[in-house]
């Protein structure tokens, strides 16, 4: 990863780019793995590697990801790393665009359905987990009553929470503790609402 930072996208192009489902899904896993080749990701994704190579060139093509150093003896390999630490899209960024607006909420929609169904697939495996990783997995709703100004604060503090433990787990994971270590997934939505 070149930048610990998240990336600001307010073009698009990359907005565009980055709202394909198939795309979002690579950048993910990519994320996920930190480095990997278009062989892995195909396998990952169940498609094909040509198809997967095609999109990993468009992400890079708009600075998402960027190529890595070699992992493995096979110079023909081509590695493919995140170019930041992920991405961000403010609302301040899009607003006055009605393309901006609508590139941004199709990346939202992606995106909520990309974490609806790797929730949808825990509650279908959630018997094949241990029972330690079935009492620390939550799922939980929250309804309280705040202002724009206070829910800006949870956020920024949910925000740094998040952002902690991920940080300790990736310098413990570099240090070789791997052992009892597995991909989590948190998701957080706060909006306001009317009944």
């Amino acid at each position: 990863m070149t930048s610990q930072e998240n990336r600001r996208i307010t073009d698009l192009g990359t907005l565009k780019a980055i709202s394909h489902p198939l795309r979002m899904r690579l950048y993910r896993n990519l994320f996920v793995a930190r480095t990997a080749t278009a062989s892995q990701l195909a396998e990952q994704v169940d498609e094909a590697v040509s198809l997967v190579s095609y999109h990993l060139r468009k992400l890079a093509g708009h600075g998402l990801i960027e190529e890595a150093p070699t992992q493995s003896a096979d110079g023909r390999e081509r590695w493919w790393q995140p170019t930041s630490y992920g991405v961000t899209i403010r609302d301040e960024d899009v607003r006055d665009s009605p393309e901006l607006a609508a590139a941004s909420d199709a990346l939202g929609r992606t995106v909520n359905e990309q974490r609806a169904e790797l929730h949808r697939r825990f509650l279908d495996e959630r018997l094949t987990w241990s029972d330690a990783w079935r009492t620390a997995s939550i799922s939980s709703e929250w309804l309280p009553r705040l202002t724009a100004a206070e829910l800006s604060a949870l956020n920024k503090e949910l925000d740094a929470v998040c952002e902690k433990y991920d940080r300790i787990a990736r310098a413990a994971e570099a240090a070789g503790d791997t052992e009892g270590r597995e991909n989590v997934a948190v998701h957080l939505h706060a909006f306001p609402y009317r009944p």
